[in-house]
């Protein structure tokens, strides 16, 4: 029997799963360093404690910026997926009403 750490990305779901737990843990870190910078604003002496707090503070920024795109690639492969593989119920397929109406209109 496999378990769920031996192939934690054997999914789209089980990678979107670990994004969005990524995306919250980078979040944390982002108030974290804000903070951080704040406090080192107050002292004007450590210029190039506040400069290194300010550069992890704009990485951290584009990583979460990354993570958000990511996570909407990985929707949208879900998507395809379902669509291609017929995943989704029949139900849950809109039908076009003009597709319908052709139809009746040629059966009558």
């Amino acid at each position: 029997m496999k378990s769920q750490s031996d192939h934690p990305f054997e999914t789209i779901e089980s990678a979107h799963d670990f994004m969005a737990l990524f995306a919250e843990a980078v979040s944390q870190a982002k108030e974290e360093l804000q903070l951080d910078v704040d406090r080192e604003s107050a002292n004007a002496d450590l210029n190039r404690r506040l400069d290194a707090l300010r550069m992890a503070l704009y990485n951290v920024e584009k990583l979460e910026l990354h993570l958000s795109r990511s996570s909407r690639i990985l929707n949208d492969l879900r998507t395809l997926r379902r669509l291609l593989f017929e995943e989704r119920s029949p139900s849950a397929r809109p039908e076009s009403k003009s597709a319908a109406s052709i139809g009746e209109r040629t059966a009558a």
